[in-house]
């Protein structure tokens, strides 16, 4: 009796976690990719002979993959804004947007608490190199740095990516150098 018991349990909890993986790609639901071009349609059904809806012009555009149906997605994007694109038209890069609700620009660090070493304007597509726990490496152009993750939308709150072993004494490497800078200044 326990054996069954055991089994009828393993069968429903195993449901329960494929409930959040697409059946066409056997990927996570929701999961977050970007446009492969400059000219991407979003379309009120999953096929093409439904109106487009929306027109995306800016490759890279970070979209949140919502559902799946054959070879159509269906995706949101930080305005909200949903339907659905074919799956030629995305990609696994992830980018996201940075966002500020008060309009202010957002501080690019050296290392995490580090020194300021630019900014970033909100609306920004940026490349997500590296995130941890709630902060991620990005690049735009020839700028890299480290932002707060909760200025991003385009990655989970608790995400990390392409995060290495050797992360742990590159970050000690660095927040040693800012304190020894910051104690020479004083001098």
């Amino acid at each position: 009796m326990q054996i069954v018991m055991a089994f009828i349990l393993i069968i429903i909890f195993s449901q329960a976690s494929n409930a959040d993986i697409g059946k066409e790609t056997g990927l996570e639901i929701p999961r977050y990719v970007s446009l492969k071009s400059n000219d991407a349609n979003i379309r009120v059904g999953p096929s093409k002979n439904y109106p487009i809806e929306i027109k995306y012009i800016k490759k890279n555009y970070p979209l949140k993959v919502l559902e799946e149906y054959e070879e159509w997605r269906k995706v949101e994007d930080f305005k909200k804004n949903i339907g659905w694109i074919h799956k030629s038209l995305i990609s696994g890069t992830r980018t996201g947007i940075v966002l500020s609700n008060d309009n202010k620009t957002i501080k690019l660090l050296n290392t995490l608490d580090g020194d300021i070493i630019g900014e970033i304007g909100k609306g920004n597509i940026v490349f997500l190199e590296k995130c941890k726990t709630d902060w991620c490496f990005i690049s735009s152009g020839n700028y890299k740095g480290w932002i707060d993750k909760k200025y991003i939308w385009g990655i989970k709150e608790k995400e990390i990516i392409k995060i290495s072993f050797f992360q742990k004494f590159e970050d000690i490497y660095w927040n040693s150098l800012n304190y020894l800078n910051k104690i020479q200044k004083r001098f």
